[in-house]
């Protein structure tokens, strides 16, 4: 049986920026300073199997009164396949504390029918959202 649990102390920190920093497409080069801080800062939730080890991560940015945004979510891949990304999901949109929020937000390259399921949803108006994006703000080399 794999159980959530969103204590801050649970969390394999080690294992969370080796996960960001190395493999994912948006956090690639990640200071490990830089995932401390955003930890502190947000709704962390962590996904553990039965044996305690940590297999999911999901983090949520948050004032838990009207805005919230998913991000950093990830299953690591010999845990894929079983259902475990909607658990965790199911798991974060539950949660008392972001319940009653006004806007909910993420952003994926490829999990589009995963977080459908949730009620998320194309932005009806992307002309109204603006934003700062640093490109390559960790200094990982391109290949260029």
């Amino acid at each position: 049986m794999f159980t959530v649990s969103t204590d801050p102390a649970r969390l394999d920190v080690a294992l969370i920026h080796q996960y960001l920093s190395q493999q994912s497409y948006w956090g690639l080069g990640m200071p490990l300073e830089t995932l401390e801080r955003a930890l502190a800062n947000s709704l962390c939730f962590g996904l553990y199997g039965p044996d305690g080890r940590q297999a999911a991560f999901a983090r949520v940015v948050t004032d838990r009164a009207t805005f919230a945004w998913l991000c950093d979510v990830f299953v690591l891949p010999e845990y894929q396949g079983r259902g475990l990304g909607k658990q965790l999901v199911e798991t974060v949109m539950a949660h008392p504390d972001l319940l009653g929020v006004r806007r909910f937000m993420l952003a994926t390259l490829d999990a589009h029918s995963l977080y459908r399921r949730f009620g998320f949803q194309d932005l009806p108006t992307p002309e109204r959202f603006l934003e700062i994006k640093k490109q390559n703000p960790y200094g990982v080399p391109t290949g260029n």
